[in-house]
């Protein structure tokens, strides 16, 4: 059983880590997209490759990013309840 466990938790983190590397590769491109075509509009001023740089610095330091790593916590939460309820009550 213990062997099981493990090798469902490895596998499991490996799922995890391609989601969240797939999740975070369409964020960051949606976030520059939308950055871009704020540019193109003509709403901002000034050079273009300057105001994406610093809008993307802006994308690494926020809140959505960090959301990201949810996928991570919500799934392993998730299965440590379950598995604890139908083993162990």
């Amino acid at each position: 059983m213990i062997l099981g466990f493990l090798r469902l938790s490895v596998f499991g983190f490996l799922a995890l880590s391609v989601a969240y590397f797939l999740i975070l590769v369409y964020s960051r491109s949606v976030r520059r997209e939308w950055l871009e075509k704020r540019f193109d509009q003509g709403d901002v001023e000034g050079d273009r490759d300057a105001y994406i740089a610093e809008g993307m610095q802006a994308y690494e330091r926020g809140l959505r990013k960090k959301l990201i790593w949810l996928v991570y916590i919500i799934p392993a939460v998730v299965f440590t309840v379950a598995f604890w309820t139908l083993n162990f009550s």
